[in-house]
């Protein structure tokens, strides 16, 4: 039975339907039906939430229809594994227990069960000559207690009557120490496994469990709840309980039926009797014709019919009741004070992030922003360069990650985020950057095909325009005269003239449109270069040096302007790489490319690295690595299985060692070792003492001529007195180890097997870290995010998968021991944004009349001055203290931030040491650069001379950090770099001599 809140769910009934043509819709595995849709689409609703829970496995987050399934497998697996003798028994010993608690009952029912044995169960017994056979209980006697002579009773014990496997005219009687059962068949994760798919229990305290009505039916057990067990005899015990506990409660200064009082006097006090209800009468008119200065209030003279007294004021214990107190003013009306209502109920956590109160004790560590025109109301942007814009940081981070997840297939060596913003930056025409020139070589290599490989290309481009080219041809052709106009043959009717018209008319009109069309201006002269220059025949041979693949980005983006989606983009490049006001050439790319604005380079690489993700070198290597992803999970799930098999061993092991460890203690120590200990001790201090005085004593006693002998025999005698001591410490140990009792030979032989399962455990832990690294390095698909924050910006660590954590090890620049080394921000999607920020107003006003300010308000007070509004805003940590200030923020009572903050203190230890090696690696370069900037200085000033016909030396060139990186991966596997033509292949001699041999 499927639990929803760990209640079974209940099934609607079906309705009234009178008209048998109505349509219904049906639910086939609950058997509901509707006679509405959007009922039907409700309950399908609450049904494929991950909510239920599965009653036989105890699997939680599943749906109704998992549940479902899995409790009909978990059934069937059930049935098959519990002793089919046991299952009437034991059914009948847990019909109507009252347990509340399935484990109690799981427990009670082992212990009684464990060491019982029923008719036709497969035991394996023990004869008497030690001998081990298997075979089925055949017949039980159970035999009652004996009173011995002294009165005491023995324990009542079983015989059983049992066949051998074999042996079919051969029987054994047994007790129950000579019989044992399998135990893997009844297990206490067994029997809780049987019990919950047979029995049910209501849901009130005290409710007794019963049997299935199909499940008791067929082992005959009787379903008839006894009375004191029902729900209604339970609710009116319950309510006859209560009763007499109200009526045993004293109460304050109340008389009982014979009118004594209860704690309102000392204990020797005479008992008191109020006064006749006649007297009570008289004194009042008494009173009331005296004219008495006591007020008369309905509270203060009480009949039987008013119910208790009111309560004494103050804690006196020999205070009487007000009524008895003849001077006593009036008192107060007792009213019993209302309840206060209950608190609401605490909410169950986690829940939506958006509706947590809001906090004013953190607010969000300030975003530091790469572009140079960051957010409004940002501070500091902290950006490196002033070049970068917003918009180009999301396809620069994209770029840079598509480059370094598939470096194997553009066969490039992994390169850091920074060295590959300055390899961007480099604008001087004298400094040739090879990272620079090996993107664009590799990416372009993959578009098209080798010459050598048949030079196919290998992405779809749109086709080009030909249009202009066509009218040139026509317009070289001379016009022929037109034809006279073939002359009606037939009848001219009022239809045929107004057609004739009105083709007249439209003519007219598109000529005119013609002739008031402007020529449109020309944004670049990209057709004019191209006219003898086709970009796909040189990048089949591969002619990337001296401008080559500049002409052929050329080339490539001339083409892609026809696609609409890359029209304006590509458009705006070629406007900059061939300007209109200027004659095309090659140099002119040349230089123009050298010197593009940072933006635009980068959405030239964006353009054609999204181009490549086309091709079917991609498509492969993706399924390759999901092939390989496969089986490293399956290798995983081996190991963990072996792991946990290593686990239970050990865990028995310890047990034996345990029942083994009391006979092998090693013994207290002694107070003879103790002394041992200290003379050992004393010896030692002593020693260190006595050779100076011995020494000196030496050298006063002998005279001049023998005073090298005697300090050497000095010395022989001190090293004798050492030997001896070391000796005699050795036999006192030799002595205490002999005292000391020797451990057995199996509690040896178990601490080694426990060392042997250890060392197996942690061999299968470190391979099972090696697989996890690895298969988050082969999840190369997309770009895992880390999570989303209350306000749904999303956090991304580009090192978490794709990628080793420090880029590939044997790359040029592995030393600077990380990739990216930043925690990247994006701002909301539109959707999400327009949807839980800025709402509408009905919903914005039920926001702050909750939380006493709208979602944008509380946004702009929680993240401080560095907000992101959209995705295409970035923002990044960069340092170690961030990280920690970040995970203060979060919230993990929230949906979003339990999941990213879990992500972040995941991969907490990586992203701060990635962070410290980044600050490390732009350290060292900066000081290295200022360290060349001083020798450099140094020389100029060594080289200068005091002429004035000599001009003085230029500066050296500037050093780029970025100039330190090789793509030693195409010379490994190409032998040559990307932007260098293949060498030639060795020449064959013709005509030589042959080698002898």
């Amino acid at each position: 039975m499927v639990l929803f809140k760990r209640k079974p769910v209940q099934f609607l009934q079906p309705p009234q339907i009178d008209d048998e043509s109505v349509e219904v819709w049906h639910i086939p595995h609950t058997g509901e039906v509707f006679s509405t849709y959007e009922e039907y689409l409700a309950r399908i609703d609450f049904y494929n939430q991950a909510r239920f829970i599965c009653q036989i496995t105890g699997h939680s987050g599943l749906t109704f229809f998992e549940a479902l399934k899995s409790e009909l497998a978990g059934a069937q697996e059930v049935d098959q594994a519990f002793p089919e003798a046991l299952k009437g028994p034991v059914l009948r010993r847990v019909q109507f227990q009252t347990i509340s608690r399935i484990d109690t009952l799981v427990d009670m029912v082992y212990d009684e069960f464990k060491a019982d044995y029923y008719p036709g169960e497969p035991v394996t017994i023990q004869l008497m000559t030690g001998e081990r056979l298997t075979g089925i209980v055949r017949d039980k006697a159970r035999l009652g207690s004996k009173v011995l002579p002294d009165g005491t009773l023995t324990q009542p014990y079983s015989r059983y009557s049992t066949s051998i496997d074999g042996r079919p005219d051969e029987e054994a009687v047994v007790d129950s120490e000579h019989i044992f059962r399998d135990r893997k068949i009844f297990t206490k994760s067994v029997l809780r496994s049987f019990i919950k798919k047979t029995v049910t229990r209501e849901a009130w305290n005290g409710a007794p469990w019963l049997v299935k009505h199909d499940i008791a039916a067929q082992y005959h057990i009787d379903t008839r709840v006894p009375p004191h067990l029902r729900y209604d005899n339970k609710l009116l015990e319950r309510k006859q309980q209560q009763a007499q506990k109200r009526a045993l409660q004293p109460t304050n200064d109340l008389h009982d039926v014979n009118g004594t009082f209860h704690t309102v006097g000392p204990a020797r006090l005479p008992e008191l009797k109020p006064a006749p209800k006649s007297h009570k009468i008289h004194r009042i008119h008494q009173h009331d014709h005296l004219g008495a200065p006591v007020r008369r209030s309905p509270s203060m003279f009480l009949d039987q019919n008013h119910g208790p007294l009111p309560s004494v004021p103050g804690d006196s214990p020999f205070h009487f009741p007000v009524p008895f107190r003849q001077t006593a003013a009036a008192p107060v009306a007792f009213t019993q004070p209302e309840p206060p209502p209950p608190p609401p109920p605490q909410p169950k956590y986690p829940i939506e992030d958006l509706q947590l109160p809001p906090r004013d004790d953190y607010v969000r560590p300030p975003l530091k922003f790469l572009c140079n025109d960051p957010p409004g109301g940002a501070v500091n942007s902290g950006a490196p360069s002033e070049k970068i814009q917003m918009k180009s940081v999301g396809p620069l981070l994209e770029t840079w990650d598509t480059l370094n997840v598939y470096c194997e297939i553009f066969k490039l060596d992994s390169f850091t985020f920074d060295d590959f913003i300055q390899a961007l930056e480099v604008t001087d025409k004298n400094t040739s950057c090879q990272l620079f020139t090996e993107i664009h070589c590799a990416v372009l290599k993959q578009i098209v095909g080798a010459e050598a490989d048949g030079g196919r290309l290998l992405v779809n481009l749109p086709d080009l325009d030909d249009d202009e080219e066509e009218e040139e041809e026509e317009s070289t052709l001379p016009t022929p005269e037109p034809e006279p106009e073939p002359k009606i043959t037939g009848r001219a009717t009022r239809s045929s003239m107004a057609k004739l018209e009105a083709e007249r008319l439209r003519a007219e009109a598109e000529a005119a449109e013609k002739e008031n069309i402007p020529e449109a201006t020309v944004k670049h002269r990209a057709t004019e270069l191209l006219v003898d220059f086709n970009w796909i025949e040189e990048l089949k041979k591969r002619n990337f040096q001296d401008g080559g693949w500049e002409m052929i980005m050329v080339g490539l983006l001339h083409q892609l302007s026809n696609n609409p989606r890359q029209t304006a983009a590509c458009e705006e490049l070629l406007a900059e790489l061939v300007p209109p006001n200027e004659e095309p050439s090659l140099e002119l790319v040349r230089d123009q490319y050298s010197s593009l604005d940072f933006n635009l380079r980068i959405s030239a690489l964006q353009i054609i690295c999204m181009l490549t993700m086309e091709t079917k070198a991609f498509r492969g290597y993706m399924e390759d690595c999901a092939e390989v992803m496969t089986r490293y999970r399956k290798e995983k799930i081996d190991l963990q299985r072996e792991r946990k098999q290593a686990l239970e061993d050990l865990k028995l092991l310890n047990d034996q060692r345990k029942m083994l460890l009391p006979d092998n203690m090693p013994p207290l120590p002694s107070a003879n070792g103790a002394e041992v200990s200290k003379t050992n001790g004393d010896a030692k201090t002593t020693k260190s003492y006595d050779s100076p005085d011995d020494h000196s004593e030496d050298a006063n006693e002998s005279d001049d001529g023998r005073a090298r002998r005697s300090l050497r025999r000095g010395g022989d005698r001190a090293v004798e007195r050492q030997r001896k001591r070391e000796e005699k410490e050795r036999k006192k140990e030799a002595e205490l180890a002999a005292k000391v009792p020797k451990q057995s030979k199996q509690f040896l032989k178990v601490l080694k097997d426990i060392q042997k399962k250890e060392d197996q455990i942690k061999e299968c832990e470190d391979k099972i870290a090696v697989i996890d690294n690895d298969l988050r390095e082969a999840d190369c698909g997309r770009t895992r995010v880390l999570g989303k924050d209350r306000f749904w910006n999303r956090y991304y660590w580009f090192e978490r998968n794709g990628m080793p954590y420090a880029g590939l090890p044997n790359s040029s620049t592995a030393y600077a021991g990380y990739a990216n080394g930043s925690i990247w921000v994006q701002g909301p999607d539109d959707m999400e944004r327009e949807g839980y920020i800025d709402l509408p107003s009905q919903q914005q006003d039920e926001y702050k009349a909750k939380f006493k300010m709208t979602v944008s308000q509380r946004k702009k007070v929680e993240e401080g001055r560095t907000s992101l509004f959209n995705a295409r805003q970035w923002g990044y940590y960069s340092e170690p203290s961030q990280v920690d200030a970040l995970l203060n923020w979060l919230d993990p009572r929230g949906f979003n931030e339990l999941k990213l903050r879990k992500e972040l203190l995941l991969y907490k230890d990586k992203i701060v040491a990635n962070m410290e090696n980044r600050a490390q690696y732009l350290a060292s370069a900066e000081e290295a650069s200022d360290e060349k900037e001083k020798e450099t200085g140094k020389k100029e000033e060594v080289k200068r001379m005091s002429t004035r016909t000599k001009a003085q030396a230029d500066p050296g060139p500037v050093h780029f950090r970025c100039l330190d990186w090789t793509n030693t991966m195409a010379i490994e596997e190409l032998g040559h770099l990307h932007n260098e033509p293949p060498p030639p292949p060795p020449k064959l001699r013709k005509g030589g001599r042959k080698s002898r041999g």
